[in-house]
């Protein structure tokens, strides 16, 4: 079925979204959490927001609020951790439960940040995957890089993703 009728069979679909914030600051209460309410209001045009946590930049409790999260939802969007220091480790902890990735997110994701950033993209370990039955995205954690990944990617794709996922 070409992915035109894919994307018909798949419109009445509502998408269960959960977000995951990495953040120690916002954690500590030293920053204003600026993504729920961000991705509350983007995700309301394909679905609802229907789980979201702030979690530590620590590789263990990102697994377990992944792995939580993939049984309640669709689609997963874990924000932060997505760089090259030694506290960006949310790319790691999603790729090792991963059952297949989606490499073209993080690359389609890089092309914008360039277009948008420049060079200071090919920083970016955005990533992408399945794990379970769910699609687990991982973004840079500024409100600028969430709201590039929800409305040029996420959201445009998230039924027609849906729909795929629930095909067995």
């Amino acid at each position: 079925m070409p992915v035109k009728e894919h994307r018909k069979a798949a419109e009445q679909i509502s998408v269960n979204f959960c977000l995951i914030v990495t953040s120690d600051a916002v954690l500590r209460g030293e920053r204003k959490d600026l993504i729920t309410p961000l991705v509350k209001d983007l995700v309301a045009s394909a679905g609802t927001l229907k789980h979201s946590e702030v979690v530590p930049n620590d590789l263990k409790k990102i697994q377990d609020s992944v792995r939580t999260f993939a049984r309640r939802c669709d689609v997963v969007l874990v924000t932060g951790g997505t760089g090259i220091g030694d506290r960006d480790v949310s790319v790691d902890a999603v790729r090792d439960l991963c059952v297949k990735e989606i490499p073209g997110f993080g690359e389609l994701f890089r092309h914008l940040t360039y277009v948008r950033h420049g060079t200071a993209a090919l920083m970016s370990r955005a990533f992408a995957c399945r794990v379970g039955y769910a699609a687990v995205f991982v973004t840079p954690g500024s409100p600028d890089a969430v709201n590039l990944a929800l409305k040029e990617l996420i959201i445009p794709e998230s039924k027609h993703l849906v729909y795929e996922l629930r095909r067995r």
